[in-house]
């Protein structure tokens, strides 16, 4: 395992750690409640009586095992490590007394921050903790797949968090459900200013002189086209820009594909729309 690979693991472990604090000891305790399959893991808790840790592996791992398929194995292994570092964190900080003496809603806003610092950390690192962003990822290739165009993962993560906050108001109660909906949305502003929106389409700009591999490479591995443009550099001179569509999961992918083909200069931006 590269230099590379042991800083993202460490971050994962990081960020797990502070995700399973946040929700462990402040975010439940203030009545408020995570989003995505972790939110709908601590329903099923509270509505059963069920050991929370469980309910979050259990509907996690239909996921994890769908992203084995989809994603690619390095994915699901950082994930599996974030995931199994996030259960135990709330296994074991479940156990810890921890109090905030200040309002619900100070309290909450102070956790939803550390939740999107720790999920900013996994994101980053190239995996995830919830199973929500890996069911957009799989819905919007699968449709990608099909129709040739490219899509944001944002509409399937608005529709199914929408789905589990509807789902608090209704089987838990309504000021769960908005301070739960204040969590959201201080995670996600702390996610999209730190992984400049990592539900967005990325597009990947590669100037080399040396095309066909990484054309190969990229067909092999990601499943992806390039649209092929000649270029010519004021120094490098005659070369070739390959311009790619991708999602966020799918950039370390790239990068792997990026440095075994050396002479490249690449570069990565957010894209809010693609006109056809």
């Amino acid at each position: 395992m590269n230099k590379n690979k042991v800083i993202s693991y460490i971050n994962i472990v990081i960020g797990a750690l502070l995700a399973s604090f946040s929700v462990a000891c402040i975010l439940l305790p203030n009545d408020a409640i995570d989003y995505g399959t972790a939110g709908i893991a601590i329903i099923v808790s509270m509505l059963s009586g069920a050991n929370l840790s469980l309910c979050v592996i259990l509907i996690f791992m239909p996921f994890i095992i769908s992203a084995y398929f989809m994603v690619g194995k390095d994915f699901v292994y950082r994930s599996l490590a974030g995931v199994v570092v996030y259960t135990a964190g709330l296994e074991f900080f479940e156990k810890i007394p921890f109090e905030l003496n200040t309002e619900h809603f100070l309290a909450v806003v102070f956790g939803g921050a550390i939740l999107g610092v720790g999920l900013t950390l996994v994101i980053k690192a190239g995996g995830c903790i919830d199973g929500s962003e890996i069911l957009a990822n799989i819905i919007v290739s699968k449709i990608s797949d099909k129709t040739g165009r490219n899509y944001s993962m944002s509409p399937v993560l608005i529709t199914f968090n929408a789905v589990v906050y509807i789902l608090i108001f209704v089987l838990i109660n309504r000021d769960a459900a908005l301070l739960s909906l204040l969590v959201y949305f201080i995670a996600t502003v702390i996610i999209e200013r730190f992984t400049d929106r990592f539900e967005a389409i990325k597009q990947v700009t590669i100037i080399t002189s040396k095309p066909d591999l990484l054309i190969k490479d990229i067909k092999s591995k990601l499943n992806k086209t390039c649209t092929i443009i000649p270029s010519k550099g004021a120094i490098s001179g005659d070369n070739t820009t390959l311009i790619c569509y991708i999602n966020y999961f799918e950039l370390n992918k790239m990068r792997e594909i990026i440095s075994d083909n050396k002479g490249t200069f690449s570069t990565v931006s957010t894209i809010e729309e693609i006109l056809r």
